[in-house]
């Protein structure tokens, strides 16, 4: 059936509601159009990809353009190319638009409740009723900042990797990048080329960005793109790679850069960040600390039927949350969604 509104005009129906217009949600939107499904994809944002926009200025995936498509539209670049921030989010509406996906932008999903019929959810001042929802607002929403953060001088400016932007939006002084993995060494390499850069956070490991001629994924990808996670090798592999090793940045590009490695980040003594057990004085600190879900609107039990997710990191495969992995995941959800498989 087709979305049906109330006399009132407040109230909307549709048997499937999609929320989130990144990667995730347009990838099952591909996959429920392709059945005819009467569908809503639901975003904050004014168009898809805004999230992506938002990042700071220098960002670029780690995977070559090649892996970094979603199902039926290869990424429009060559294909060892390493797509900016900007280019993924051009693509991502560009996809939107290819397949006629419905997308209503500007509508922030508040709450999601289930009323033992149906799905509610409060977009604003309007009620919106599904028989089923997608989750898929993605893996990487909520900065995860330690406790320790709330105990620093107040003049010290503190940023998330989401805040940060370019070095020219930080105050002078040196600056304390907390966080050692891949956006941690980026941010930090980009700082050092213009103040005194000190980073934090153990040796997450290092994959050179080429091996045997070839980029890195050429060899890795068809594996991790396709083991299921619930087997014994994939297990070997999550716990392997689970460190975010550093791609195509050799660990001695940081000291060259002048960048100096200190100690992870413990606690605060008189208001200054101690690492390892040095306390140090920066100006600015950069929280690279990792990302979460952020999910504290969703009022409904796990498990409930008819509630999916899709777009988690690791969720079924290691690629789960990449633009270039979650299709496969989204094609699963799908059919999850037109009743020939169980909810994930």
């Amino acid at each position: 059936m087709c979305g049906v509104t109330s006399p009132s005009g407040r109230v909307e129906r549709f048997e499937t509601v999609v929320i989130g217009a990144g990667q995730a949600g347009l990838a099952v939107g591909y996959h429920l159009a392709q059945q005819d499904a009467d569908f809503v994809i639901l975003d904050g944002a004014a168009q898809p990809g805004e999230s992506w926009r938002a990042r700071w200025d220098s960002l670029r995936l780690f995977t070559p353009a090649k892996y970094s498509s979603l199902p039926e539209m290869p990424f429009p670049a060559p294909p060892n190319h390493l797509p900016d921030k900007d280019e993924v989010a051009a693509y991502l509406t560009a996809y939107a638009t290819r397949f006629e996906l419905p997308v209503r932008g500007n509508a922030s999903v508040e709450s999601l409740d289930w009323d033992d019929t149906r799905f509610q959810l409060r977009v604003g001042a309007q009620r919106i009723e599904a028989d089923q929802v997608v989750v898929a607002t993605g893996a990487f929403t909520q900065s995860i900042v330690p406790d320790g953060a709330s105990r620093l001088a107040p003049e010290i400016v503190q940023l998330t990797s989401q805040e940060y932007r370019n070095p020219f939006g930080l105050p002078p002084g040196p600056v304390l990048v907390v966080g050692a993995g891949n956006s941690g060494a980026q941010i930090a390499l980009e700082v050092s080329r213009f103040r005194k850069v000190w980073l934090a956070g153990r040796d997450t490991g290092y994959l050179p960005r080429r091996v045997l001629g070839r980029d890195v994924f050429d060899w890795i990808w068809p594996v991790i793109s396709r083991l299921p996670l619930d087997t014994r090798l994939g297990r070997r592999i999550t716990r392997a790679t689970g460190g975010d090793a550093l791609i195509g940045i050799p660990r001695q590009s940081l000291p060259a850069a002048g960048i100096v490695r200190v100690g992870r980040f413990t606690g605060a003594s008189e208001g200054l960040p101690i690492c390892g057990t040095e306390a140090l004085e920066p100006a600015t600190i950069i929280w690279c600390t990792g990302l979460k879900p952020a999910h504290d609107w969703i009022r409904v039990a796990p498990g409930t039927p008819g509630l999916h997710f899709v777009g988690l990191q690791q969720q079924r495969r290691i690629v789960s949350a990449l633009v270039g992995g979650v299709g496969a995941d989204a094609e699963v959800v799908a059919a999850a969604v037109m009743g020939r498989a169980g909810a994930i």
